[in-house]
């Protein structure tokens, strides 16, 4: 019987991006969708890794199923590394990326620029039922400006550039190719491979 595994996300972009990666791996994939009664949990970790963890074993222990979560976010230079942990809500309401994006290029010109080196950063981590943990850890460097470009990804991807192309205007496979949670996975999968191999 194949393992089942939760992803802890609702976003359906991350979901798509994640089951596009790991539909090799002997597992069967389920997302927070499957299970909507499930209440969120408290993300104030003070990092990434933080509220990887906290998400990972929060769900893997309201599920009954081994877990993988993932926390992402953008890290912006001139903010002082903000919006960080908090990217997600940045302006308030979870997950409404355009008001997260109004708010970069507001708070953007409020110091008087156009433009900021930044990162994306990304943090996976499964936690298994009997709370054995895999973790990786990725990142891609590049820049935000406050003009958007491109209708791919989704977050702050339109306004992330890395050189004069946005990681909005990117496919998938380019965007995973280059991107904090594409490198976060290429050591992810080997490791859970391995893992679970080692835990038939």
């Amino acid at each position: 019987m194949m393992k089942k595994v939760v992803l802890a996300t609702k976003n359906a972009g991350k979901v798509h991006e994640l089951r596009e990666v790991l539909g090799h791996l002997p597992i069967e994939l389920l997302s927070l969708a499957d299970f909507s009664a499930v209440p969120e949990p408290v993300e104030d970790g003070a990092t990434f890794a933080d509220n990887a963890r906290i998400k990972a074993h929060y769900y893997m222990e309201k599920t009954g199923c081994a877990c993988i979560a993932d926390d992402s976010g953008l890290a912006v230079d001139i903010l002082d590394g903000a919006p960080g942990v908090h990217s997600a809500r940045f302006a308030g309401v979870h997950g409404d990326d355009a008001a997260n994006n109004a708010k970069l290029v507001t708070e953007l010109r409020a110091h008087g620029v156009e433009s900021s080196p930044a990162a994306y950063h990304c943090v996976l981590l499964f936690a298994d039922t009997d709370g054995q943990e895999v973790m990786a850890a990725g990142q891609c460097a590049g820049e935000v400006r406050t003009n958007p470009r491109g209708t791919n990804g989704f977050g702050y991807d339109p306004y992330f550039y890395r050189g004069e192309q946005t990681m909005a205007e990117l496919t998938l496979v380019e965007k995973q190719r280059i991107s904090h949670r594409g490198a976060a996975l290429r050591e992810f999968i080997p490791a859970l491979t391995d893992y679970l191999a080692a835990h038939k």
